[in-house]
């Protein structure tokens, strides 16, 4: 049997109930303010759970983003939305609802058959003594055991946040192997303009995921500039993010305006440009063949990650002068 709100010891800071239409009200619609919003699972056949911590967590924010709280009453329910959004962040588990160990089966399915190694699991129980800490930690791959008596608004408020932080560190270090490999496997036919591509692709996306930048970046190739300006043209040779698609196409068909104002205002100075959320780098070859590098992020770009980005535009731009000089000599 669980445990009902009489039963439930006082704590300061408590989590107070609200209709539904109200939290509604709220403005918690799950609308990133500077990003998409953080995905977070609430697995609990129980409405009022679901409702408190919907009030509890109306305005939270973490690195700029805030919640997209997606509500699941059943394991079959949950296994339905994990599968339908691979990117969920958090999970608040319950343990006891189809069965009495019902959270600790979802719990398995995510890990043994979804593999998903990165979503962080909170198991909340209202009777502890029925899944014991020590093993359900150990047994089944959670993250954290929380008795709900005592998960206040601060303290669930904490145990989200460091949550959200571990899950973040892990994707951008998953990113980061998975840019590495990338720039591995083009390492053996570093020369070749198709090995170059997908060398650039895999250092933007080792960049980026280094950096908690957006996965919003292109690296654009361009030569003539010395021509009239209306006569230029941009190619894009390497992106990933929202520019993926574009990659072989002319910049001005490819970019929103907004993008391709910041990139010309770059070439104009012949220099490099960072903005609260974005950065735009120009490099020149020695044959006068001239690179543009723009990142996009979804939080302010610090002095020393410029510094790492930089020097990641100008190694670059070094290695398509290469690829294009061995390319004339066959």
């Amino acid at each position: 049997m669980k445990t009902t709100d009489k039963e439930k010891a006082p704590h300061s800071d408590p989590l107070v109930l609200a209709r539904e239409s109200e939290l509604m009200q709220s403005g918690m619609t799950g609308q990133a303010k500077h990003g998409k919003p953080w995905k977070v699972l609430v697995v609990d056949d129980e409405d009022e759970i679901h409702v408190v911590t919907r009030l509890a967590l109306q305005d939270f924010e973490f690195a700029s983003r805030s919640l997209q709280l997606i509500s699941a009453y059943s394991r079959a329910e949950a296994e339905a939305v994990l599968e339908e959004n691979p990117d969920i962040a958090l999970i608040l588990l319950d343990v006891v609802m189809e069965t009495e160990h019902s959270g600790l089966d979802l719990a398995r399915f995510i890990r043994e058959e979804l593999k998903n190694r990165f979503v962080r699991i909170v198991l909340r129980t209202g009777q502890p003594g029925q899944a014991p800490e020590h093993k359900v930690i150990t047994g089944y791959d959670i993250n954290d055991y929380k008795e709900k008596t005592e998960l206040t608004r601060q303290k669930l408020f904490t145990t989200v946040y460091t949550s959200l932080s571990s899950y973040r560190d892990l994707v951008a270090l998953d990113g980061n192997r998975r840019g590495l490999v990338k720039v591995i496997e083009a390492s053996a036919k570093i020369f070749e303009l198709r090995a170059m591509e997908t060398f650039a692709e895999g250092v933007l996306e080792q960049l980026t995921s280094l950096l908690y930048l957006d996965q919003d970046a292109m690296v654009i190739m361009s030569s003539g500039l010395a021509a009239d300006k209306e006569n230029e043209d941009f190619m894009i040779v390497a992106a990933i993010g929202r520019f993926r698609e574009f990659v072989g196409r002319s910049l001005r068909t490819a970019a929103h305006k907004e993008v391709l104002d910041r990139i010309n205002e770059g070439l104009k100075r012949k220099g490099s440009r960072f903005g609260e959320d974005y950065y735009v780098g120009y490099y020149q070859t020695e044959s006068g063949v001239e690179h543009v590098l723009y990142v996009s992020a979804n939080s302010p770009i610090t002095v020393p990650d410029r510094n790492l980005i930089e020097l990641f535009a100008h190694n670059v731009a070094i290695a398509h002068e290469n690829a294009r000089l061995f390319s004339e000599c066959k």
